[in-house]
């Protein structure tokens, strides 16, 4: 689905934008390593209430070596899709991916949500909330194909032909932060803890105005 279109039928689903949180849209290329620094940051607010992270729809089954996810056939997502299922909805790599709407009311109480997106539905989520922190995680591009050549779908050569052919996005705007994840990933998930406290913190000023 366009974008534009995605934008237009959201609009017109739920009375936008969602106001009083924060949605932080985690994303990057393949082997930047958004699961383990959502992971890291994740053990580490277990106790706070106030961040949530979302469990994602796709239709794939879940193998344990990737995200821990809901799955459901193709058929059953366009179902549940048009039956209002989810907040956000988008296809890439031949599968389709879900955010469950519930993340529209954990914002609307001035909640934290955390979820792993694509970033060309980034302009969505925009439209969508007023408040949007992009946390894009890159990678030097010798580190990511060595990455991805780990996983053992794709040699080392295939992968950085495959990501010297991917379509840059714009993602400037409100909220953009750019963690570099070619280190220690403790180095990179401090700084994205950082950033989680301070959606936290302008989530409990917002609240009061």
């Amino acid at each position: 689905m366009m974008v534009s279109a995605l934008i237009e039928r959201e609009l017109t689903r739920v009375g936008s934008p969602v106001r009083y949180g924060v949605f932080v849209a985690v994303v990057g290329p393949s082997g930047a390593g958004k699961d383990t620094l959502i992971a890291y940051v994740r053990e580490r607010l277990t106790d706070d209430d106030h961040v949530e992270f979302a469990r994602r729809v796709i239709t794939r089954h879940s193998d344990g070596a990737t995200e821990d996810h809901d799955t459901l056939a193709d058929a059953a997502f366009i179902e549940a899709d048009a039956s209002g299922a989810f907040a956000l909805s988008w296809e890439a790599h031949g599968l389709r991916y879900g955010i469950p709407a519930s993340v529209d009311d954990a914002i609307s109480v001035g909640h934290v949500v955390v979820a792993n997106t694509s970033r060309g539905v980034i302009p969505a989520l925009r439209q969508r909330y007023a408040n949007v922190a992009v946390v894009e995680i890159t990678a030097a591009p010798e580190i990511l194909a060595t990455r991805l050549a780990a996983r053992g779908r794709e040699s080392r050569g295939e992968v950085l032909a495959r990501l010297a052919r991917t379509a840059p996005h714009d993602l400037s705007g409100p909220g953009h932060v750019v963690i570099d994840n070619s280190g220690p990933a403790e180095i990179a998930g401090e700084r994205f803890l950082a950033v989680l406290r301070k959606a936290v913190a302008f989530s409990d000023v917002s609240g009061m105005i």
